[in-house]
């Protein structure tokens, strides 16, 4: 039962992590008079370069035996002077089943903090705060450690790396994304090719990631700094699909992510894979 709690945890909360663990910015406003393509990769620079933001994420997902789920909530990411993410799950449910009280994770370093309220129930934690060395995460925690792996591999950068690859993309209008202007562009691009523009050591995990999917159509919204403000990716394939809309603000701001406190922390015990 933990088993598959920490699976769906770690399923649903990587699918938002993946696509937002970095990102990156210049201020300097791009050209108006750039094709779509261009666009998307100016944005692919820039987002490289961002050190700090903050998205909220919904994410709708569908599996051919399992059913369907939604995930919904936000995080705090930085680069700098350390890696570092805190990921609040208000929603994780899949099928008939669900992580009741969400899900709480704060990554610092190489060492990962859950805070999950069924853990208590499933193997009578008396600490509400879960510690998880990411190169001992192994057996009932490998969900996690696969979950924050991605956190580590992917980003911003990278996704918008990913839209680089479309053959199709064109403006779509100007609209306003949370009180700023943006320009929308719209597109898809084929799984196989937008994952070769990634790193090559980047490039199989990625691969895992969208492997259910085959075109995935896009939609992005890039203000003036030419730094994206919202990004909407949809794809199916053979009865499985995936719809996640994540919103970005707070570019380069200072950002506040702590340890919880140590008196809050226990260890994950080792006979709870079963």
């Amino acid at each position: 039962m933990l088993k598959r709690t920490m699976s769906m945890t770690a399923a649903g909360a990587a699918l938002v992590m993946a696509a937002v663990a970095g990102c990156g910015s210049n201020a300097q406003p791009i050209q108006v008079n750039l094709a779509a393509s261009e666009v998307l990769t100016l944005a692919a620079q820039k987002t490289a370069e961002v050190t700090s933001y903050t998205v909220d994420a919904v994410v709708n997902l569908t599996h051919p035996q399992e059913g369907s789920g939604t995930v919904q909530g936000r995080m705090l990411y930085q680069s700098k002077p350390q890696l570092a993410a805190d990921v609040t799950l208000d929603t994780v449910n899949f099928g008939q089943r669900s992580v009741p009280g969400g899900v709480r994770a704060v990554l610092q370093g190489d060492t990962v903090y859950v805070k999950v309220e069924a853990l208590k129930e499933l193997v009578g934690a008396t600490k509400p705060w879960i510690k998880v060395p990411l190169k001992e995460a192994d057996g009932g925690s490998g969900e996690v450690n696969e979950l924050l792996s991605r956190i580590q591999q992917f980003d911003l950068g990278n996704m918008t790396q990913l839209v680089t690859a479309s053959q199709d993309v064109k403006a779509a209008g100007n609209e306003t994304v949370n009180g700023e202007d943006t320009t929308h562009y719209t597109g898809t691009f084929p799984v196989d090719a937008a994952v070769q523009q990634l790193p090559a050591d980047e490039q199989e995990q990625a691969r895992d990631h969208l492997a259910e999917l085959k075109d995935v159509k896009f939609d992005i919204w890039v203000a003036a700094d030419g730094l994206p403000r919202k990004l909407a990716m949809n794809g199916a394939k053979d009865g499985a699909s995936l719809d996640a809309t994540l919103f970005f603000k707070g570019f380069n701001e200072p950002v506040s992510i702590q340890a919880p406190p140590a008196d809050q922390i226990g260890e994950l015990p080792k006979d709870t894979t079963n």
